[in-house]
């Protein structure tokens, strides 16, 4: 069975209104899509987080606007980090028998051997953007990095395509790469004389060098 979010229309937009609506545990937001003409709606900031956690960014549920469904995803969700709440959501309707683009959060999986040899594993892509119709989107990209070594890498063209969707990324993209460790810089070699100078020739002096912090 299909998951149902229950919304409510708004046609008061002011301030003071979405301020009040906050204050009673509900969240305002908006649905739209190519081919349905923006509406904002108010949805129940409990009811909101249980559909998010078990449907994930990329689920298609229905979202029921007093009385009338239709087949959403959440597009994007603005949020308030110092009081730790969501402000504002986009509800995407979605065309259920035309593809369309995602983006998708990447999972990594396992520990690299290189990171057990002390490279550090270095995810320069936390979501890759996935084509496909709506229900067959996936909810993440596991990448398994168990077998990386130092100086290995994972491109976007090394992750197999699901059978129903397709990456928009481009192939030669690094996603995860393993570095070496940081390495220390070496002492100076100090030249000692066989009888000391009188008087230190201060062109001769060098700092040495501190190590760069990547």
């Amino acid at each position: 069975m299909a998951t149902v979010l229950k919304a409510a229309v708004r046609e008061d937009l002011r301030g003071s209104r979405i301020k009040r609506l906050r204050k009673q545990g509900n969240i305002p937001g908006v649905i739209y899509g190519r081919e349905k003409q923006s509406q904002p709606v108010a949805v129940e900031t409990v009811d909101f987080i249980k559909t998010m956690r078990s449907e994930g960014k990329t689920g298609v549920f229905k979202l029921d606007v007093d009385g009338t469904q239709t087949d959403v995803m959440i597009y994007d969700i603005q949020f308030d980090t110092l009081k730790n709440e969501v402000v504002h959501v986009d509800f995407y309707a979605a065309d259920m028998n035309k593809e369309m683009d995602a983006d998708v959060p990447v999972s990594v999986v396992g520990e690299a051997v290189g990171v057990k040899e002390g490279g550090v594993m270095q995810q320069a892509v936390y979501e890759l953007s996935v084509r496909a119709l709506p229900q067959q989107l996936p909810d993440q990209i596991e990448v398994n990095v168990e077998e990386l070594d130092v100086n290995d890498s994972v491109q976007v063209k090394d992750l197999k395509s699901g059978k129903n969707y397709e990456f928009n990324n481009d192939p030669e993209e690094v996603v995860i790469s393993i570095t070496p460790p940081d390495e220390e810089p070496e002492e100076p070699e100090v030249e000692v004389d066989e009888e000391p100078a009188l008087v230190a020739d201060e062109t001769e002096s060098e700092d040495v060098p501190e190590p760069e912090e990547n």
